[in-house]
């Protein structure tokens, strides 16, 4: 793969090379409003609404009888009642719970993908240690998380979960405790039903008692499961409600006790738009079913968080599961693209493959340490959007051909993110000020960031050249002062570009 020319011409794109047809359309909305404004006076406005994007409204009004000022004032009360409709319906902005922990994405490591329930403190301690000694913790990967499967059947006489007395004879607390010697944290897991997905004892009913064990067993981090959920004549709540239990129960803890609560990962798998409401109660939310170790999945799962991109933030952060860099059939570069788009898109990165195993292409993907610094940017918050979805029109859902063309912002400047959902490789195009962080006027110095090379400035228009199947590049752009005289035309994007006189720039 090459990258790095830019060019003032024209863009030729490796869309025009796609077959595959668009599976459905998310994210537009479109709607007639009759709006009867005086005698013998209407308008109809037609909304079409994408997502995220400027409302666009047009009214059409036939001539009135009475007279033309009658008709003008028509369609312009029926654009602002029409607007006022529409501004009406954006979802609420719900704050994110800063109560100190989980400011950025954990980073940290998982049991479930790559053992399931064949699980025991070696392992656990194993895969602690090797995450030292491979240089992980350096990096940031600070979390060792226990998955379903480490308890006993059923509860104590008392009420308490019970870990298994063989897989884990010598108990939590001396787990957690070697774990925190090693400058590590440890994490837990539940379940908001009456048992854990594999059938061992959930918490609900018991929220407080287990909150409160897992605290006494040393555990930072709690890992908040959907499954078992009771009959609706019993619970009386929603999964907001069902889940809202055991946030409250962690927040009395961290106040009764005086020490920081757990961080709270919520699992509910996105049936219910947790990225609407998860963050008044934790600080992850998983967004989609569970993940596999294939592209088909990979894919899928960023089409799906590229219309909820932008619920991540500081404190509350879309969770799109498990890492699986290591496992399965990957490709070099579909890994890459995998551990890529989790990072930039600020969802916690837990590593799910047996780490004594690992190869080294994998580990070097997983310390890519300046991915890794726009995960854990402790001044900009924000995920990565699509501004161009690239095969498909914009605002359309592919699990095939998710979109391809993102950018967000950075403490050190506009970070892009380019994926070849093709099945061969491709030159990728486009205009840098596509991208709202851009200014228009300016050029910006290039830094790839899996090469880990300065690739010259780019002027008006970016390509990558050859961009490998499923894969990806990542970019750095910072601002390298006013474009040269005579970049191009009056304006890079030529949509109403017009001279001071009033003379539409040619194109425009």
């Amino acid at each position: 793969m090459t990258v790095g020319d830019s060019t003032a011409g024209h863009p030729v794109t490796p869309e025009a090379h796609a077959t595959k047809q668009p599976l459905a359309v998310m994210g537009h909305h479109k709607a007639y409003a009759y709006e009867q404004l005086g005698p013998g006076v209407s308008a109809r406005v037609h909304l079409t609404r994408p997502l995220g994007r400027r409302s666009r409204l047009r009214a059409f009004a036939p001539s009135p009888s009475s007279s033309v000022l009658m008709g003008s004032f028509a369609l312009l009360l029926a654009s602002l009642l029409s607007a006022l409709t529409l501004f009406s319906r954006e979802p609420q902005v719900v704050q994110a719970l800063d109560d100190g922990v989980a400011k950025l994405p954990v980073l940290g490591y998982n049991t479930w993908n790559a053992y399931h329930c064949d699980i025991n403190e070696t392992v656990v301690l194993q895969a602690a240690k090797l995450m030292v000694s491979l240089g992980l913790a350096d990096v940031g990967y600070t979390h060792v998380n226990i998955d379903d499967c480490y308890a006993e059947k059923n509860r104590s006489a008392s009420g308490d979960i019970v870990a298994d007395r063989v897989r884990f004879a010598s108990g939590m607390n001396n787990l957690t405790d070697q774990i925190h010697d090693m400058g590590l944290k440890a994490g837990i897991y539940s379940d908001s039903g009456w048992f854990t997905c594999q059938l061992y004892p959930g918490s609900y009913q018991n929220e407080e008692r287990d909150a409160k064990l897992f605290q006494d067993w040393g555990f930072d981090y709690l890992k908040f499961d959907n499954c078992a959920v009771p009959y609706d004549d019993i619970i009386r709540e929603g999964i907001v409600g069902k889940y809202k239990r055991m946030a409250d129960a962690i927040a009395n803890l961290a106040k009764t006790s005086g020490k920081p609560p757990l961080i709270f990962s919520l699992c509910e798998w996105g049936e219910e738009q947790p990225w609407l409401w998860a963050r008044r109660y934790g600080q992850s939310w998983r967004t989609t079913g569970d993940i596999s170790p294939d592209w088909g999945s990979i894919a899928s799962i960023i089409n799906q968080n590229s219309f909820i991109a932008w619920a991540s933030d500081f404190y509350g952060h879309n969770d799109m599961d498990i890492l699986e860099v290591g496992n399965g059939d990957l490709t070099f570069d579909e890994t890459k693209t995998h551990f890529t788009a989790w990072a930039l898109m600020k969802s916690p990165l837990l590593i799910g493959t047996d780490l004594s195993t690992i190869s080294d292409e994998n580990l070097a993907i997983l310390k890519n340490e300046e991915i890794l610094a726009i995960s854990q940017d402790p001044v900009v918050g924000t995920s990565v959007t699509p501004f161009r979805w690239g095969i498909n029109p914009d605002w359309v859902s592919n699990s095939t051909h998710p979109a391809q063309y993102w950018s967000g912002e950075s403490q050190n400047g506009t970070v892009f993110m380019l994926i070849n959902t093709l099945d061969e490789p491709a030159d990728m195009f486009f205009n840098l000020t596509e991208s709202p962080w851009i200014r228009a006027g300016r050029q910006y110095a290039v830094r790839d960031l899996w090469t880990h090379t300065d690739n010259g400035t780019a002027v008006r228009n970016f390509t990558a050249h050859a961009v490998p199947a499923h894969g990806v590049v990542a970019l750095l752009l910072k601002d390298a002062g006013d474009e040269p005289p005579n970049a191009g035309p009056p304006c890079a994007r030529p949509e109403w570009c017009i001279s001071q006189n009033g003379t539409l720039a040619p194109g425009a």
